[in-house]
């Protein structure tokens, strides 16, 4: 748990949940609960992983239309991903971004998530 599956960059303007399905669909996640912050609480996100016959765990926005009940202790274990994002960032080469080329980028993280995996 909190290891990660898959990556995709995205132009820093870009809303996080916009590649959310594409990285869904990339793994099987049947029989999975997924956490995930705010963000990604949209109805189409939340049907989609419903359909997928999965579950998920993520709060509802506070000015959303439609609430539904989460287990909140399930998602404190969402600080597993965070740390891991943290250790990522420890890298100066990802945390200053000096690569012109996305899939230069790309690579790297691959290869900083191998080294933190492995350690």
């Amino acid at each position: 748990m909190g290891n990660p599956i898959y990556f995709a960059l995205t132009a820093g303007s870009e809303h996080d949940c916009v590649c959310a399905l594409d990285l869904l669909s990339k793994v099987n996640i049947e029989g999975s609960n997924i956490l995930a912050d705010k963000a990604y609480g949209s109805l189409k996100i939340r049907e989609y992983i419903t359909l997928q016959k999965a579950s998920y765990t993520i709060p509802p926005k506070s000015n959303a239309k439609e609430k539904w009940e989460y287990d909140k202790w399930l998602y404190i274990e969402r600080h597993l991903i965070e740390y891991f994002l943290n250790k990522i960032k420890h890298f100066r080469k990802l945390a200053t971004r000096y690569d012109k080329l996305a899939t230069y980028f790309l690579a790297f993280i691959y290869c900083a998530a191998i080294f933190i995996l492995c350690k």
